[in-house]
């Protein structure tokens, strides 16, 4: 068939082209999701005050209108990464799980999901977009699971269940937030498994003996 130059024929056994820009289909889930994905990394490098908006938008490959649109601005967005953690951090605290297991799933989580741990470091720091009452109450149920756990035997009756859990925090968070000494005590790199394997069973061996 002829057909004046300007006019290209449709071939219908062409292959379609990959639908670009607006004409893609939104995915609002997998949106929110690569916005938190960029805005952990964010937050975890720089702190609250030094994360922008823009290089989270950047990250994700979003318009930063939509990070408003989603979680209404900064404020928003860290609250949400802290209810994705307390989500994610559930499944390590089962009641039916041991003291011992808790913990060491907890270390398992802080060195897969280091930008986390880092979050928790900037909140020492005094950088941070936490909603202090939420955080409170988060750390009350912490310490009565652990008292809860103290009357069922799995930890001796003269030990303080707060200062103990204050002890395992700073046990799960030493090979993400002090890798140097990690390394100056064991002579082994803090994100290797033989470290990782090794000093998860030392610390299993330390929290079975807390019991009564």
């Amino acid at each position: 068939m002829q057909t004046h130059d300007s006019v290209r024929v449709l071939n219908v056994n062409e292959p379609r082209r990959s639908p670009r820009g607006s004409e893609r289909k939104r995915d609002p889930e997998r949106t929110r999701e690569r916005i938190l994905e960029a805005a952990l990394i964010e937050f975890g490098e720089h702190g609250f005050a030094g994360a922008r908006i823009s290089a989270i938008a950047g990250r994700a490959g979003v318009n930063e209108q939509l990070i408003s649109y989603y979680f209404d601005g900064k404020e928003g967005l860290y609250g949400a990464l802290e209810q994705r953690w307390q989500v994610t951090s559930a499944a390590a605290s089962r009641p039916e799980l041991t003291l011992a297991d808790v913990t060491t799933a907890f270390l398992r989580l802080n060195i897969e999901q280091r930008s986390f741990a880092r979050l928790l470091a900037w909140d020492g720091l005094g950088d941070s977009g936490s909603d202090p009452a939420e955080q409170d109450q988060y750390f009350t149920e912490m310490v009565e699971d652990v008292r809860r756990r103290q009357r069922a035997g799995e930890l001796a009756d003269d030990l303080d269940p707060s200062y103990v859990l204050l002890m395992f925090f700073a046990a799960t968070f030493a090979p993400t937030v002090i890798p140097q000494i990690v390394r100056r005590l064991t002579g082994l790199a803090a994100d290797s498994p033989t470290f990782q394997a090794a000093y998860a069973e030392q610390l299993r061996r330390v929290i079975e003996r807390l019991a009564d």
